[in-house]
């Protein structure tokens, strides 16, 4: 079995050996073109536990949910238009939710180039783990009929990129 967090070390080393043969001018179609991976760990500082997070993406744009815990930024992941990512290592804590989307991400920058937006959910998620079980959160970023989760835009400047 292979890990997410080596697929996302192994893309990202692939994408910056491509980017250092070519022509300076080149550079920013190739960064446009070097789309992640859906489920890419993009950041991980929380790797070990036995937390789940599902995100489902079903809209038209790219998305990088990260969690926060505290004022520390814990793990990124990048989740592709109409697509589902699960991290299945989140530690123990309570995290604060932001997400972004757009297109033309940006993998150096932690930012999408064109029509980005930047939200967070309002309330907080807690994973714990017991001898008998562990959370299990299921996030949708688009809206849903009856949903029970409310978000709140993000200045750029204060999102975690």
């Amino acid at each position: 079995m292979i890990s997410l967090r080596s697929i996302a070390g192994g893309v990202v080393a692939a994408i910056l050996l491509t980017a250092a043969f070519i022509a300076p001018a080149q550079a920013k179609t190739v960064e446009a073109l070097a789309r992640p991976a859906n489920g890419t760990i993009l950041y991980d500082r929380i790797s070990g536990g036995h937390g789940v997070l599902k995100v489902k993406n079903g809209t038209k744009r790219d998305a990088v949910v990260t969690l926060m815990k505290g004022s520390k930024k814990a793990i990124s992941v990048y989740v592709r238009a109409k697509s589902t990512a699960k991290v299945d290592t989140v530690v123990d804590g309570t995290y604060r939710v932001y997400f972004t989307t757009g297109t033309r991400f940006s993998v150096s920058k932690g930012r999408f180039g064109r029509n980005p937006s930047y939200q967070r959910f309002d309330d907080k998620l807690r994973f714990v783990t017991t001898a008998t079980s562990y959370s299990i959160w299921t996030l949708t970023l688009q809206p849903v009929i009856g949903g029970n989760a409310k978000t709140s835009g993000v200045n750029p400047k204060d999102f975690p990129a």
